[in-house]
């Protein structure tokens, strides 16, 4: 492939399924690796970019079914989205990088933490938890989305994921994530309901190495701080802080979130 600075490539992880991989920032900075939420596109992460992208090389990327991305034909295991991300490391030629996921990204950055930790530098979990349950929440929720399509999710999701005082200050960006729900392909989203009802990295987290800083929201309804306290206390070099924010708090918390993983990835 072609490496040009801001480029957007497709790379292909499986037959017949290729992410598309944006990547931004001078070549020869420390690498970012940015892993979305369910629902959500790369979009999600353009607050962080633009504050980050003077001093890192930032990969971000669709997952599976998501954005630009293609939607999986078979169904969805933890372990195939944490290779998705090995995979594009191996094309763009990243041999180590700082991996920073948000909720369903999070749980694919515990993953790999755990399973390559060769190829990471340092781990940012951000609202997100080693585990999701009740299974049955997200199984009804995959078979709502395939019985309803994506519509019905919007309102609800929205108000998990953001402040009402947020969405009050800041209603064209709401917008914005609204319809990246809205977009997205609705098998992409149940095959990611089915890693969340199934995945459990509990056991895992001990193996976890490398340097980890957790971000929590002090507003979010979905993985409350005490959900990161659980992890931190499981990981012998990781720390954690709390945002003004829900649970999108790349968004919500911009500047505050940017900071934290400029003096993470400082430190390391």
């Amino acid at each position: 492939m072609t490496k040009l600075d801001g480029c957007v490539v497709r790379v292909a992880v499986d037959p017949g399924i290729a992410l598309s991989v944006e990547v931004t920032g001078a070549k020869g900075n420390p690498c970012l690796v940015l892993s979305n939420s369910i629902g959500a596109s790369r979009g999600m992460w353009d607050e962080l970019v633009r504050r980050l992208k003077p001093s890192l090389r930032i990969v971000r990327y669709d997952a599976r079914g998501h954005g630009r991305s293609d939607t999986p034909v078979n169904p969805l295991t933890l372990e195939k989205l944490g290779r998705d991300v090995l995979a594009i490391m191996d094309n763009l030629q990243i041999e180590r990088a700082v991996f920073c996921g948000l909720s369903l990204g999070g749980l694919t950055g515990m993953w790999l933490g755990a399973n390559a930790p060769a190829r990471f530098n340092g781990l940012v979990l951000a609202n997100t938890a080693a585990n999701f349950p009740p299974p049955g929440l997200w199984k009804g929720r995959a078979d709502a989305v395939r019985a309803s399509g994506m519509a019905p999710l919007i309102e609800p999701t929205l108000d998990r994921w953001f402040t009402k005082a947020f969405r009050q200050a800041s209603p064209e960006r709401v917008a914005e994530i609204g319809q990246m729900l809205l977009s997205t392909s609705v098998e992409g989203y149940a095959s990611c309901c089915g890693v969340l009802a199934e995945a459990d990295v509990t056991p895992q987290l001990g193996l976890i190495s490398c340097p980890v800083r957790v971000i929590a929201g002090e507003h979010d309804p979905s993985t409350p701080p005490n959900r990161g306290s659980e992890i931190v206390s499981a990981i012998a070099r990781a720390d954690m802080i709390t945002l003004d924010a829900a649970h999108l708090s790349s968004v919500e918390a911009a500047d505050a979130f940017a900071d934290s993983v400029r003096d993470f990835v400082g430190k390391i």
